[in-house]
């Protein structure tokens, strides 16, 4: 497995100090949601066509990927289509540029369930109008257990639906977990021929609230599901997935993205041992 976190765990942060703190902490990539304070990456300086060639080569010489562009396309919303498929076309782009090989959209808005109108039907339409293009560029789509779809029978019967090589799952270890109950184990037996991406993050519920912890101090069963990956031959990325930048209030990145590699190594060295 490889490891890496992403840019919403660190809003403000310039693309110099995001590659430094990588490679100082030995993590092996990044995944780009958002950068300083933007979070449209094909609209940033940074990302435009003519530095992306430079970025690909300053990565490859630090020994870093950018495994993933995360979007903030809602692929649900019939009435956001066309704004949905612009961004990502544009994201599709990209990771074409960058080298990139997925690409992370939202079948639902919220991580909980419910909060949204979801209309499959239209998600199935997005997925379908854009694998395409994702395939042509040799970039893959991934929908992320999160809101509906983090009830993994949901998912797994989506991904049945569209029956497409071209389309996989993100598992964000968290979701099943927190809200549908569900067991590592049961979210990765029905998930598993999908998955080729993971977010993880660790919180504990406070009353009707979800409170999020540095990894180790909530009671998420991460360690369960690293030790499903690893015993499955995963060579992916698993991905810290910090939300600073929604909650301001959340210890600092360099603290926690020191504190990541630590506590993810102690976990799977356990398993080793």
């Amino acid at each position: 497995m490889k490891y890496g976190f992403s840019t919403i765990g660190c809003p403000g942060w310039l693309w110099k100090e995001v590659i430094a703190t990588a490679k100082d902490l030995g993590y092996d990539g990044i995944e780009l949601r958002g950068l300083a304070n933007k979070i449209y990456l094909p609209s940033t300086r940074t990302f435009s066509l003519e530095n992306c060639h430079q970025i690909r080569l300053q990565l490859e010489e630090l020994g870093l990927e950018i495994p993933c562009l995360s979007t903030s396309a809602f692929i649900y919303d019939k009435e956001r289509q066309a704004a949905a498929q612009a961004e990502m076309r544009d994201y599709i782009n990209l990771a074409a540029l960058l080298g990139t090989p997925y690409i992370r959209v939202l079948a639902d808005k919220d991580a909980a369930p419910g909060l949204a109108a979801v209309d499959e039907a239209v998600v199935i339409e997005n997925l379908r109008e854009l694998s395409s293009l994702a395939e042509d560029k040799e970039v893959m789509i991934l929908v992320e257990t999160n809101g509906v779809y983090a009830d993994s029978r949901k998912m797994a019967a989506l991904m049945e639906k569209l029956a497409d090589p071209n389309i996989g799952v993100l598992w964000d270890i968290h979701h099943p977990f927190r809200f549908f109950d569900e067991k590592p184990a049961d979210t990765y037996g029905r998930l598993q021929n999908w998955i080729c991406h993971a977010h993880v993050k660790d919180s504990l519920r406070e009353g009707q609230r979800v409170v999020y912890k540095m990894m180790g101090y909530g009671d998420v069963p991460v360690k369960e599901a690293l030790w499903l990956l690893q015993d499955n031959g995963y060579d992916g990325f698993v991905v810290l997935e910090w939300l600073k930048r929604w909650v301001a209030d959340l210890e600092d990145p360099g603290i926690v993205f020191a504190h990541f590699p630590y506590a993810i190594k102690r976990m799977i060295k356990r398993k080793e041992g």
